[in-house]
């Protein structure tokens, strides 16, 4: 089995709630049809709105929903029905091999299949800094960053999926695909956000931690960050 991530973007007259709609409602279904399993759909909307300040763009315009599902085999030659359930329901798309790592599973409150689930997401697409190689770059984020994510955020999922190749000619060339899972009040109050409620000292250490350590390893200027709700449908188990 291999897990595919494809970036959407809706046509440009429909409004995002009427296209966030229609995603929920068929695309699951059509992905399915076509072989895909494990189908997670992230989309942008009214109720992540209040983290519209954390949104770094590096696309224009930017992606507007992220799908993510396990395929048997993500060889073109096997690909061409999700491709264009795909196409079907987007402008659209860009798509990418990956490996996925979960570093925390959501066991605490993992949603019913087609539910909204709990908190927020944090959608990146990330890009390393060109200047060091590729190698040292990995090592931080594997090593040290993902240490330093864990200890200082309020994040109760968080899942890391390193690019293998783009499956589309025209996308965009990232390193990586990070989801983060956070509670409401992190999408406005960067206490919440860094685990640091009531505590300024640990707030201000937390924060200089974590951009110190992004800093050592990601391009900010090719980064997209996307503040999402989550959805996860049912499928058969990767």
């Amino acid at each position: 089995m291999e897990k595919v991530v494809y970036a959407l973007w809706r046509h440009g007259g429909e409004a995002i709630a009427a296209f966030n709609a229609r995603l929920l409602a068929a695309l699951p279904g059509a992905l399915e049809e076509a072989g895909a399993s494990t189908i997670r759909i992230n989309l942008r909307d009214d109720a992540v709105a209040s983290a519209e300040g954390l949104i770094q763009r590096w696309q224009t315009p930017q992606q507007d929903a992220v799908v993510q599902f396990w395929l048997p085999s993500a060889n073109a030659l096997f690909r061409g029905p999700t491709d264009a359930a795909i196409a079907r329901h987007c402008d659209h798309f860009a798509a990418w091999l990956v490996t996925e790592s979960t570093i925390i599973a959501n066991l605490a409150d993992p949603s019913s299949a087609g539910q909204r689930t709990q908190g927020w997401s944090q959608a990146s697409f990330v890009s390393f800094r060109r200047d060091i190689p590729r190698k040292a770059a990995l090592a931080h984020w594997l090593t040290h960053h993902t240490r330093v994510a864990i200890d200082t955020q309020s994040n109760f999922e968080y899942v890391q999926n390193l690019i293998v190749r783009p499956l589309t000619d025209d996308a965009p060339a990232y390193d990586a695909f990070v989801e983060e899972c956070f509670p409401d009040a992190a999408m406005a109050e960067p206490a919440a956000f860094f685990d640091a409620v009531g505590d300024k000292a640990r707030l201000e250490a937390n924060q200089a931690a974590m951009m110190e350590s992004c800093a050592a390893f990601i391009d900010f200027a090719r980064i997209d960050i996307l503040p999402t709700s989550q959805f996860n449908f049912a499928g058969q188990a990767k």
